[in-house]
């Protein structure tokens, strides 16, 4: 089991914007090292709510079936082993078809970054892995080395936003096998120019990025989870989204805006404003960001953003 000295980004933040009440159906959706769940326990101990924490690494179930074990024995906590995909039949199974607020953390944990067992830091040695559960077949060994080139390619250019996507992905293709992260990071490295390589940030960043996304199916797995989350909520209950990278908050923020669209009505009808409605507001026009204070204490929340939607 691993030691969970994660610090939780935007913690109170995110779940005062749920507006919780002490009767309320609650889900943190990526339970981690249990920040948000340990806070959404807290509000609701001295009413009847229930709080449904999820997670695929089973390292964190294990690690919060500990710290939690009161409000487990006492009902007003259940850890679900899955991911947030499977958000509504999970739910479903322990009796639960609405919910009033859920919370999602899309940054990976510090634990899975520094345990070098899990591969998912280019900063230490490791079998190339990058599996959230570890339990799935498909890990970073296969992708770097069962891909094809032009898969490969597309990849870190899409999911890493990375212009020498081509050379990495062909010089890693010239070099197969490769099985560990360092082997990994001196193929990108070989692939890129002094000058990136003499910049600011690591030069790996981009392609682990891009090769972790792909092997966990993170953008596919949040636009269900999101639209489930959605429809799951009751009037006045809310989703809050911590993002930390570009890609999975254009997807929140596309989906937030679209969700409180209002109804697009042919110009010319004649259709009283009272009809022209919409089912949600988006609370946050612009996202919440991490203070000053919590950049310094915790360099990793730099790039954090807040979202929040409401249910009209």
């Amino acid at each position: 089991m691993e030691n969970y000295g994660h610090t939780t980004v935007l913690l109170k933040e995110a779940i005062d914007q749920l507006k919780v009440q002490p009767d309320g159906i609650y889900v943190d959706a990526t339970l981690g090292g249990g920040g948000h769940t340990d806070l959404l326990v807290k509000k609701i101990l001295n009413g009847k709510g229930k709080v449904f924490s999820f997670d695929q690494d089973i390292n964190a179930i294990e690690f919060n079936s500990n710290r939690f074990v009161d409000a487990i024995a006492n009902k007003k906590l259940v850890l679900i082993h899955s991911n947030f995909a499977n958000l509504t039949e999970k739910l479903e199974e322990q009796g639960i078809y609405k919910i009033d607020g859920i919370v999602f953390d899309l940054g990976v944990s510090s634990p899975q970054f520094d345990n070098a067992d899990r591969g998912f830091s280019y900063r230490l040695n490791s079998k190339l892995d990058m599996r959230m559960d570890q339990n799935q077949k498909l890990s970073a060994y296969e992708v770097i080395n069962e891909y094809s080139e032009t898969e490969l390619a597309n990849i870190i250019y899409q999911y890493g936003d990375e212009k020498f996507s081509r050379q990495i992905a062909k010089n890693i293709v010239n070099d197969r096998p490769i099985n560990t992260t360092f082997e990994l990071v001196e193929e990108i490295k070989k692939s890129l120019p002094n000058k990136v390589l003499n910049s600011k940030g690591h030069p790996a960043k981009k392609t682990f990025q891009a090769i972790r996304i792909e092997v966990n199916s993170e953008l596919d797995v949040l636009k269900t989870a999101l639209k489930k989350a959605s429809d799951l909520l009751n009037d006045k209950g809310r989703i809050s989204v911590i993002t930390f990278q570009s890609l999975e908050d254009r997807i929140v923020k596309k989906f937030f805006v679209d969700l409180s669209a209002k109804n697009n009505y042919p110009i010319g009808l004649p259709i009283e404003d009272k009809y022209i409605i919409s089912d949600f507001t988006n609370i946050t026009k612009k996202p919440i960001v991490p203070s000053k204070q919590e950049i310094f204490g915790n360099p990793r929340s730099k790039s954090s953003k807040l979202r929040v939607i409401e249910r009209n």
